[in-house]
């Protein structure tokens, strides 16, 4: 394999997953993104072309950079598909099952000198790479949401992961224009490590009466400098999303300190999941944004 990335594929194109896609092609690489309809991946286009064209606004790019970005974007639903790709960047949902049956299935129709990262923000990259034949070769690349703008990926190294596989992730991090950060494969890696467990101590703040929603995302904000409160992030990130990783800490780490807070979980069986669903700690029916 060569030591500079120019090809990449990306399973699953929602927020994170075309985000990737976006930056990828933005930066020159070839990218294959895989769903699984046609329906979902012209959502996913159609939502690249409406970021380009902000872009293209605030004259960041040019119409011509923007033609040429979207031309770099292939789109399928078969995993063959990215057979000639050097590697492939899982973005579905945090599920592990999912995730395991995908790298089996890319273990199986892919080259073998192909790396597999996953963008999982919580779940251990051993458990996908020993699913493989090729566990040497797995890595994770956690990206930011949003991919394009946020500076961070977390290479996320597992006890087997090689030199080269870690070198090549790095690499390729620089190249999109991010400052990777290398971690060791522990649930939550850094970031969600300390970010979470904040969160979900706003949440039990907010249930035990402590402040209001926006006292305490003022509090954060104007007391530590925060550029947005724990509880909109939240709504931001996704309740549901935030749950299943509260629930892969503690289910980790077998610690109560990572127990959700029986309001998130409450909110969630709810359907207030946050900005997607109009609702979570704050009201985003009529503006879409807080």
């Amino acid at each position: 394999m060569s030591n500079k990335i120019i090809s990449i594929g990306i399973i699953g194109s929602g927020t994170m997953g075309s985000g990737i896609a976006q930056l990828a092609a933005s930066r020159g690489l070839d990218v294959i993104l895989i769903d699984i309809s046609d329906e979902l991946l012209q959502k996913a286009l159609s939502l690249i072309n409406k970021n380009l064209n902000r872009l293209l606004q605030k004259e960041t790019i040019t119409e011509n950079e923007l033609n040429k970005i979207l031309t770099r974007i292939k789109t399928s639903t078969e995993l063959v598909d990215l057979i000639n790709t050097q590697i492939v960047i899982e973005a579905v949902s945090e599920k592990l099952d999912l995730k395991k049956k995908i790298f089996i299935d890319l273990d199986e129709q892919l080259n073998d000198e192909t790396i597999l990262a996953s963008n999982t923000s919580t779940f251990p990259i051993i458990e996908l790479a020993m699913s493989t034949s090729r566990p040497e070769k797995v890595i994770g690349i956690h990206f930011f949401n949003p991919a394009p703008i946020m500076k961070l990926v977390e290479i996320v190294n597992s006890i087997v992961t090689s030199k080269k596989t870690t070198d090549l992730s790095y690499n390729l991090a620089l190249s999109l224009g991010k400052e990777p950060i290398i971690t060791k494969d522990s649930p939550g890696f850094i970031v969600n490590r300390i970010l979470f467990p904040m969160i979900n101590e706003a949440v039990f703040a907010l249930s035990e009466g402590l402040g209001s929603a926006e006292d305490i995302d003022n509090a954060m904000k104007l007391g530590t400098n925060q550029p947005i409160g724990p509880l909109a992030l939240t709504d931001l990130i996704g309740l549901d999303v935030s749950l299943d990783i509260m629930d892969t800490l503690f289910n980790e780490f077998k610690d109560s300190k990572y127990r959700a807070a029986p309001l998130l979980r409450q909110m969630v069986r709810a359907g207030k999941l946050g900005r997607k669903s109009g609702t979570g700690f704050f009201n985003y029916s009529h503006t879409g944004d807080k």
